[in-house]
């Protein structure tokens, strides 16, 4: 569908990870988008299974080689899962100091400002950001709102966006659209369908022909996310799935085994228009691989080593500074 825009997904739930890590290359620029990657700590009353490691690694090294082709790093928010810390944590981010020097160095890291529209942990997490690996960047930008320009290539932020509903604690991100030429796409992670109708104009008003979006969590739904707001987003994804000729949805929404069937007049929608709706599994030609939606399956399937389960009984502190045996 695309020509002249290539896009490849590299880490997302449907790849086994959180994560909507997504690497995008016009003839003018390489980009490198929310490069973060991260394991719920818990679900189902287990800690990550083996496998979600093996998975994690996988991301972690797909990301390593894209930042090396990459001249821009993006940022759309402070959550682990789309930006990378510098501390140790194999516990659940998978990382070290080096991992994140090696993403953001020598790049142009376009960031959400950490200093307006933002709540307290992210306020932190992005002043960390400026005063450790941050340093290795070639230059930091703060991009709500503007647009940088990138030979005949385009990158157009949106203003700060509520992460879902609107007024959440969870704070604010930003939407980026990628254009070249006639081809647009945008990627609109964690606004949660959108949940927030305002945010569906944004996205809508940017005409995109590729969106790559996040969608609700059905997963929370009746716990920490009312069931009408879950409905509000996904009606917000079935206009979508009119509009848009190709969606790539992931992330929250694929946190639950059974989120196909709870979406599937999205689908319909789509195929009314001729239009496609993918995980990023199946844009890559791949199965999905749901591991945190049946963690409880996978350790009934697949119990862990003794010596895996010796070491997730560790204190967290050393979880996070010694590697599981996997």
């Amino acid at each position: 569908m695309l020509k002249k825009i290539r896009v490849v997904p590299l880490a997302a739930e449907s790849l086994g990870v959180r994560s909507m890590a997504t690497f995008v290359e016009t003839v003018d620029i390489k980009i490198l988008l929310d490069a973060g990657v991260s394991l719920a700590p818990n679900r189902f009353g287990f800690p990550p299974h083996p496998l979600e490691y093996k998975a994690i690694i996988e991301a972690r090294e797909k990301i390593r080689k894209a930042a090396e082709k990459a001249e821009v790093v993006t940022i759309s928010h402070y959550h682990f899962d789309h930006h990378t810390p510098s501390y140790v944590d194999w516990c659940y981010n998978w990382t070290n100091n080096e991992t994140a020097r090696q993403i953001y160095k020598d790049k142009t890291v376009l960031v959400k400002n950490y200093k307006e529209k933002i709540n307290f942990n992210q306020r932190r997490r992005g002043w960390m950001f400026t005063k450790t690996s941050g340093k290795a960047a070639k230059k930091i930008e703060v991009a709500d709102g503007k647009t940088f320009n990138f030979g005949e290539t385009k990158l157009i932020f949106s203003e700060p966006v509520f992460h879902g509903q609107e007024n959440t604690a969870l704070g604010w991100l930003l939407m980026v659209t990628i254009q070249h030429e006639n081809e647009r796409v945008m990627f609109a992670p964690d606004v949660q369908g959108p949940m927030y109708s305002p945010t569906l104009d944004k996205i809508l008003d940017m005409k995109p022909d590729m969106l790559i979006i996040g969608g609700p969590p059905l997963y929370l739904s009746g716990f920490r996310v009312k069931e009408e707001q879950i409905t509000v987003a996904v009606r917000n994804l079935e206009k979508i799935a009119e509009k848009v000729p190709l969606t790539i949805l992931e992330h929250h929404l694929l946190r639950d085994e059974k989120w196909k069937e709870n979406v599937e007049r999205v689908f319909e929608k789509a195929n009314e228009k001729s239009h496609k709706v993918l995980t990023a599994a199946e844009f890559l030609g791949l199965k999905n691989r749901l591991l945190e939606a049946i963690r409880d399956k996978l350790y009934e399937r697949y119990p862990p080593s003794k010596e895996f389960e010796k070491w997730s009984k560790l204190p967290l502190k050393e979880r996070k500074k010694v590697m599981p045996p996997i």
